[in-house]
C-alpha cells in the first residue's frame, strides 16, 4: 500500500512540475480512451477488491465529451458486480489554464450496475444509478498518458492509462 501512494504522489508532483503553458484544447472530434484498475465502495469486505474499468469519451462540443463506461470486480466465491453506461464530462482546461499535458474534468452518468452469481437472490439485483465523476489525466507523450479519476460507479478511485486518438 505504501507503493501505491507513492506513486500517487510521484504522479501528483510530476503534474505540478510540468513546463507548458497552453491548455490543452478539447473540441468536437476529441477521443479519449481509459483503461484502469480501481479500488474502494461496495462495502468493506466488497471494496478490497479490484476492478477493472475502461471509458471512451468523444468530444462533441467545445469543451464537453460524451462517451460510455463499463468495469468488472469480481468478489469472490462465485459472484461478482458490474457496471456500464453512458456518461458526460465538462473539461477545465481553458476555465482554469491547465498546461497543455493536463487535463482535468468532471460529469455525471447513467449507470445500471448488476451482481452476477452469489449463493442468495440478493445478488442477483440490479438498478440503475447517477454516478459522477472528477478526473484528471497527465499526458506524457500526445497519445499517450495517465488517468486518475474519483466517483460514485463500481470504484471509488480507478487509475490507468489513457490514450488520446484525435485532435
Amino acid at each position: 500500500m505504501k507503493k501505491f501512494f507513492a506513486i500517487i504522489a510521484l504522479f501528483s508532483l510530476s503534474l505540478l512540475t510540468t513546463q507548458s503553458f497552453a491548455q490543452m484544447s478539447i473540441d468536437k472530434g476529441t477521443k479519449f480512451v481509459n483503461l484502469g484498475i480501481g479500488v474502494g465502495g461496495g462495502g468493506f469486505y466488497y471494496g478490497s477488491a479490484l476492478s477493472f474499468n475502461a471509458a471512451a469519451d468523444f468530444g462533441i462540443a467545445k469543451n464537453i465529451t460524451v462517451g460510455g463506461a463499463v468495469g468488472f470486480r469480481s468478489f469472490g466465491k462465485g459472484f461478482g458486480g458490474f457496471d456500464i453506461g453512458p456518461r458526460a464530462s465538462y473539461h477545465f482546461n481553458e476555465l482554469i489554464k491547465t498546461p497543455e499535458a493536463i487535463d482535468l474534468y468532471a460529469g455525471l452518468g447513467i449507470s445500471y450496475f448488476g451482481y452476477t452469481g452469489g449463493a442468495s437472490s440478493f445478488y442477483d439485483a440490479s438498478f440503475i444509478s447517477v454516478p459522477f465523476h472528477v478526473g484528471g489525466r497527465y499526458f506524457f507523450s500526445e497519445k499517450l498518458g495517465g488517468f486518475a479519476e474519483i466517483g460514485s460507479a463500481i470504484s471509488i478511485l480507478k487509475v490507468g492509462v489513457t490514450f488520446k486518438l484525435g485532435q
